[in-house]
């Protein structure tokens, strides 16, 4: 890491929060002028609200650092303030170097103007200039994926067509700086991971970049550093691995108390609560490390359960199922019971998960829960650096190179050991 090219020290933004005067007809001006020597004005107090208060922050040459948080937390209002869009109403930012933006996907385009003359009008207004567009034009367009109405109006290309080729514009951009708000979202599923893999080749291009995502796995992808952003101010900052479980986890735990509130408690049997008991942490939620591990679901019974059917299921948060299970006749007493689950080992990718369990008997349904807080998966990182290929599972695994002739053996990544587990990037 070189010199801090963006230093922020107590930067704020307040805005005025109020309703817009009335439109008045001419007849509401003439008699507001003849009433108004006899009515009493009512003092009007406006409301301010602060978008972002009391946020300081360094970011060092080539570093690539997400912000976090929830909508309206003041994540884009921080990038509109570094990209001179908008004054700070306190504090300051210092920022050394050309500063790139794609904070709306889309900027400056016009509907009546083809394909071809909104990428040198776009451009312009992003700040590239006419020989920069000229060099770039073809990978734009090959990006793109619109060569084949490149001279048709805008208007007549599809919402996914537009927001492909205005990302195509936004991503060839070749500041020093670069800050991005949530637009790796446009198109296709394909076009995504296109657009992710764009971004991750400009990380790698020893460019400062800013990340705005609600993606945790792209953040988890790009970002070597996280900043959480909550209520206007900073809530934790640090390595992507530590700041996104706790993000994931704070958010898990806003979704119990809605979730259990609408949730009714069956007369016969409910499920309480839920955790992992091994390895030990806290939260008892969060799985930190690779080995075995014993989850504990704990059921209340208020009558006598004979010849159950239980189900369990884990999801990821894609809503796909991992893995499921299920168990028949399961005789309960009248109680408290804890169903305990051992697994030797849990090797999923870093992320939230989701278990969910049932109970029935007799074909009713008595019970089904899916477990809150989900758990997160935060432990060390075994998989292929680009998303199409690191899959579902987060294995650990031993990797050599043997020279069959001499019979030489060597070890890529450390030293040889019967601990040492070596992750390789390599399919």
């Amino acid at each position: 890491m070189g010199e801090a090219v963006i230093q922020v020290r107590e930067i704020g933004k307040c805005y005025r929060v109020g309703e817009r005067e009335q439109y008045l007809a001419l007849r509401d001006v003439l008699t507001r002028a003849f009433t108004a020597p006899f009515a009493r004005r009512k003092r009007i107090v406006p409301e301010h609200i602060w978008a972002l208060r009391g946020v300081s922050l360094d970011v060092q040459e080539g570093e690539v650092v997400g912000l976090i948080g929830r909508n309206g937390a003041g994540k884009t209002t921080l990038l509109k303030l570094l990209a001179r869009i908008t004054r700070p109403t306190e504090g300051y930012a210092e920022v050394r170097g050309r500063v790139g933006s794609l904070l709306e996907v889309g900027t400056g385009f016009h509907p009546e103007l083809t394909g071809r003359e909104n990428v040198y009008l776009s451009g312009a207004i992003l700040g590239m200039r006419k020989t920069e567009i000229d060099r770039k034009f073809d990978q734009i367009v090959a990006f793109s994926e619109v060569e084949r109405f490149l001279d048709t109006a805008l208007k007549h290309y599809s919402s996914g067509m537009q927001m492909r080729l205005a990302f195509a514009v936004a991503a060839h951009l070749d500041p020093e700086i670069l800050l991005v708000d949530e637009v790796l979202a446009v198109g296709d599923l394909n076009f995504q991971k296109k657009c992710l893999g764009k971004m991750e080749e400009v990380s790698k291009s020893h460019r400062t970049i800013i990340f705005v995502s609600h993606q945790m796995n792209q953040i988890r992808r790009l970002c070597q550093r996280v900043v959480w952003i909550d209520g206007g101010r900073i809530r934790e900052a640090g390595s992507a691995a530590e700041v996104v479980a706790a993000y994931e986890s704070a958010m898990s735990a806003g979704d119990i108390r809605s979730a259990e509130q609408g949730r009714t408690a069956n007369s016969k049997a409910h499920f309480v609560r839920w955790e992992i008991t091994e390895p030990c942490g806290d939260p008892t939620h969060i799985l930190r490390a690779l080995g075995a591990v014993k989850l504990k679901i704990v059921i209340k019974v208020n009558q006598v359960v004979r010849a159950g059917h239980h189900g369990v299921s884990l999801y990821d948060h894609q809503r796909q199922l991992v893995w499921g299970w299920a168990a028949d006749n399961v005789d309960l007493a009248v109680g408290t019971h804890e169903l305990c689950y051992r697994f030797p080992m849990l090797p999923l990718r870093p992320g939230p998960y989701t278990w969910l369990v049932s109970l029935w008997e007799s074909g009713s349904q008595l019970d089904a829960w899916e477990c809150l807080p989900e758990m997160i998966v935060n432990t060390e990182h075994y998989q292929h650096p680009r998303d199409e290929w690191s899959g579902v599972l987060n294995l650990p695994f031993e990797f050599r190179i043997r020279e069959l002739e001499g019979m030489v053996t060597t070890s890529h990544g450390g030293t040889e050991s019967e601990h040492s587990w070596q992750s390789k990037d390599g399919i």
